[in-house]
């Protein structure tokens, strides 16, 4: 699933994205992390993996998914 940086906080290295459909969902630092990701600018596509509702990765919309 592919959504857009809303905020992203560098200390603690969580954040939230803005789905396609204009929700927001919050991601913390155990999503960044799995990602591989050093950091993250506003307004960045990212890819998103979900599992029951909490955003478990984020990366670049250009490198896949863990």
């Amino acid at each position: 699933m592919q959504a857009t940086v809303k905020d992203y906080d560098r200390e603690t290295r969580s954040g939230s994205v803005l789905l396609d459909d204009g929700s927001e969902m919050p991601f913390g630092a155990l999503a960044f992390d799995a990602g591989g990701l050093r950091l993250l600018r506003l307004g960045q596509r990212v890819n998103i993996a979900v599992e029951d509702g909490w955003i478990t990765a984020i990366t670049l919309s250009t490198f896949p998914l863990p």
